[in-house]
């Protein structure tokens, strides 16, 4: 396997406007954007990560893969691993779990792993809400394959998280009807692109063929929720990965997708620019954890149920109805407002996409995790009941201070007339209020300990804390080596039952 590495000595996007012509095709005069983008791509280096962004991508990288090994019993991720073993895939990389396949296949099946529970990372724009997280699998598959170091994984990652942010910032798809995985493409085959070390015209190749392919339609969370709701982005990573490798055998993409005649802009996102030059390698330090197994925007309110519940030792049994006003884009998407009611629940995907079924499920079992998820939890009349007497409300001042906050009110209303109260604005996880290494080791912990000895989640949490030392290899192999098939009685939906008991 002939891989081609290549250490990018900083340049400035001037000179590369200079000089691109000359070296890829002299008609031309000035760079296109997505050309633009590709120079941003490979003239970053380790180096260009501060502190604070290294530490925060190890933190979103250890998160991840707890979401990943809660998931291995995970129904669609089982099946997804049965297509891959009954289809086959040359073993060049590693699966979490165990066994070895073709990179793309590894970018899906790893990626679907880590997002299946619905528990890594957010990024809230104004207008678009992402999980840039969801791009580590991908990475892996790609950065394993070329057999880069950490610190070369961990600045494709940076990249891949700096590119869907900004374009959620700037270019959010939401409201003209398709899914945040279409900012997705691009961050996935930039970051793909850089683990391989393709040059700057194999490079904006791969993000054009991904780019101009791959627009994923937002029915995907609209309505009575399937588990494309999960699958979605893994599905956009391992494409994106695909057209990161086409791009390195030659394979050529429209060089004007983003504002060429029915390119991107045209299309879908209307005009804008980012400056790229301009551009740095901090936008994972503005990203948030989840602290609840729950959607994102649900929680500070779960966390403001969570101490009313504590202070009043509240009898859910008891309560007449719940009332919570908050911001618009949580009303909408998971409120019961422009996405539908979220008061017809009978799956996790649904569920998780619940307010009224996730605020219901804090009250009586004091917390909202895979267990919660469970389809006998789901089924309960308790918390069918419950749920039902929840109202949900948008309030626009809060609408107005967010992004930069999740503000909400919570009222409670007692069939004896009394009321509890609290208002939020942030939660534990959330850009005010960071998580730390250690509540993220916690959770890792928690979340992989049904399928890994104590010793070998030790080793997992030290690779990933100090990755910058390791090759990609190093952490392949210990996550090749966690149980896919624990026993049924030490499964991680079935600890957490045990948890919550």
């Amino acid at each position: 396997m002939a891989i081609l590495l290549i250490a990018f000595a900083p340049l400035t996007l001037a000179y590369l406007e200079n000089n691109f012509a000359v070296l890829n095709n002299p008609k031309k005069k000035t760079m296109t954007e997505v050309q633009k983008l590709a120079a941003f791509v490979q003239s970053r280096t380790f180096h260009d990560l501060s502190k604070d962004a290294v530490r925060e991508l190890k933190i979103r990288v250890l998160d991840s893969l707890g979401c990943a090994l809660g998931a291995l019993e995970g129904e669609p991720v089982k099946k997804i691993k049965k297509q891959i073993d009954d289809f086959g895939g040359r073993p060049l990389v590693s699966l979490i779990g165990g066994g070895r396949t073709a990179p793309d296949r590894a970018a899906f099946y790893n990626s679907a792993l880590i997002r299946f529970l619905d528990f890594n990372d957010s990024y809230l724009a104004k207008k678009e809400t992402c999980h840039p997280s969801d791009n580590i699998g991908s990475l892996l598959a790609a950065a394993q394959y070329a057999g880069r170091t950490g610190k070369d994984f961990l600045t494709a990652l940076a990249i891949a998280y700096q590119v869907q942010c900004r374009l959620s910032d700037e270019a959010p798809v939401r409201d003209k009807g398709f899914d945040h995985t279409v900012q997705g493409a691009y961050g996935a085959a930039a970051g793909a692109a850089y683990a391989l070390g393709l040059n700057i015209e194999k490079t904006a190749n791969a993000i054009a063929i991904a780019a101009t392919a791959y627009n994923a339609l937002r029915v995907t969370r609209t309505g009575n929720l399937s588990n494309w709701k999960g699958l979605a982005f893994p599905s956009t990573g391992w494409t994106s990965t695909h057209s990161a490798f086409l791009a390195m055998r030659g394979i050529t993409g429209p060089e004007e997708v983003f504002e060429g005649n029915k390119g991107f802009e045209e299309a879908i996102a209307g005009n804008f620019r980012i400056d790229w030059e301009k551009e740095d390698l901090e936008g994972v330090t503005q990203t948030i954890i989840k602290k609840f197994n729950a959607e994102i925007h649900s929680q500070a309110t779960l966390e403001g149920l969570e101490e009313l519940r504590m202070l009043h030792k509240i009898d859910p049994s008891q309560i007449r109805k719940i009332v919570l006003n908050t911001f618009d884009v949580a009303y909408n998407i998971i409120g019961g407002g422009e996405e539908g009611s979220k008061k017809n629940i009978s799956t996790k995907e649904e569920a998780d996409h619940s307010l009224p079924y996730m605020m219901s499920a804090l009250l009586l079992d004091g917390n909202v995790m895979p267990a919660q998820y469970l389809p006998d939890r789901i089924q309960k009349n308790d918390i069918q009941d419950l749920l039902q007497k929840v109202e949900v409300y948008p309030n626009k001042a809060y609408s107005d201070r967010f992004p930069g906050e999740m503000a909400c009110d919570i009222t409670i209303t007692m069939k004896d007339g009394r009321e509890f109260s609290i208002t939020k604005k942030d939660y534990r996880g959330f850009v005010s209020r960071p998580a730390s290494w250690e509540m993220v080791v916690q959770k890792f912990n928690r979340l992989a300990s049904p399928y890994t000895e104590e010793a070998l989640r030790e080793k997992i949490i030290d690779t990933v804390q100090h990755l910058e030392e390791f090759q990609i290899e190093d952490l392949m192999v210990l996550l090749e080596r966690v149980a896919v098939a624990p026993k049924k009685e030490k499964s991680v939906l079935h600890h957490e039952q045990k948890i919550r008991s």
